[in-house]
């Protein structure tokens, strides 16, 4: 049994050798996604695997997106249904690792991290970790795009920073009327 279990740990090295060997040309694409928030060197290389690095065949994010079947479909026109709004069911392995990515992401304190928050709180697990995925390929399309780009996270505080006061004033007047308040506002002195 032991025997067995020594001959199973060589191959898997030597498995992993061979994989690190094949990767190296992609190294800096492999460092440069490593930097996401959830996606490490193992989803780092899967995600390359999947789409490549050459991103020139893709002229925007949305088309990598779409291409990957990540892209809001319309499904809803004149108070209709239309369907799914997808054609196919885009690779499953992609789609399998930013799933993966995201619920990694989603436990961060990152702006992925607070994305996600925000949407299961809205929209259900599922559908955030869809978007948040969605995200992440977003930023694997810039990252491999250009040459010099490194990742810059946000911060969880994006969206209590990216209105100003006057927004944030607006909304929260408007949740005291919706709750039934008549809301007038003095400066302070």
């Amino acid at each position: 049994m032991l025997a067995h279990i020594d001959t199973l740990n060589a191959d898997i090295a030597a498995v992993e050798d061979r994989i690190d060997e094949l990767v190296t040309p992609f190294a800096r694409a492999v460092a440069a996604l490593d930097d996401i928030p959830g996606v490490g060197p193992t989803a780092a290389r899967a995600i390359i695997a999947e789409i490549g690095v050459d991103m020139k065949r893709f002229p925007t994010a949305g088309h990598l997106a779409s291409w990957a079947k990540f892209a809001p479909g319309v499904k809803e026109s004149a108070g209709k249904n239309k369907g799914n709004g997808a054609t196919g069911h885009g690779n499953r392995y992609l789609a399998r690792t930013l799933g993966e990515a995201a619920v990694g992401a989603a436990r961060t304190n990152t702006f992925l991290g607070e994305r996600y928050r925000r949407i299961a709180r809205r929209r259900g697990k599922k559908k955030a970790i869809v978007a948040v995925g969605r995200s992440i390929l977003v930023i694997v399309w810039q990252l491999l795009s250009t040459e010099q780009a490194t990742f810059i996270d946000l911060g969880s505080d994006y969206y209590d920073n990216r209105g100003g006061t006057q927004r944030a004033v607006r909304n929260h007047i408007r949740g005291l009327q919706t709750l039934g308040y008549q809301v007038t506002l003095q400066p302070a002195a």
